[in-house]
């Protein structure tokens, strides 16, 4: 069976199409958890990102989070199998990077090969404005 490549990243970060919508990186699956998954920004972890086993413990904790992880781990074992999953948050700090680093340990465990690529999990925190959820101008935090 070949590697499996995972990616995460974040929505806010990403170039825009002539429509102004976000292009994600190219992927068989591509999972947007903004809808699917709370922002697990609590104070504790804000200045931590997925990689770190304390962010994706809070990952996993949040309601849904053990079933798509579930689904995603599954779906890499679909008989056509994926070569690439994508799975984007925000910023890509937090969720999406946490899963993917959670997933990778799934598949790992199951002994498939891994890939693993964060995209944006090392840029700033993304702090949005109140003018909408994801067409507000943002702003990124500057190191303190």
């Amino acid at each position: 069976m070949r590697p499996i490549r995972l990616t995460s990243f974040g929505y806010l970060h990403l170039p825009t199409g002539p429509d102004g919508s976000p292009i994600p990186p190219a992927a068989d699956r591509i999972e947007d958890v903004r809808d699917r998954l709370r922002d697990p920004a609590a104070r504790d972890i804000l200045d931590l990102d997925g990689l770190d086993p304390s962010v994706q413990s809070v990952v996993l904790a949040t309601p849904g989070a053990r079933e798509l992880l579930a689904n995603l781990a599954d779906y890499a074992y679909l008989p056509a199998g994926p070569s690439r999953i994508a799975i984007g948050c925000a910023g890509g700090r937090h969720r999406a990077s946490g899963l993917t680093e959670l997933l990778a340990r799934e598949l790992r465990d199951r002994g498939r090969e891994v890939v693993v690529e964060h995209l944006h999990v090392h840029l700033p925190r993304v702090l949005k404005t109140p003018t909408g959820p994801r067409t507000a101008n943002t702003e990124q935090e500057t190191a303190r």
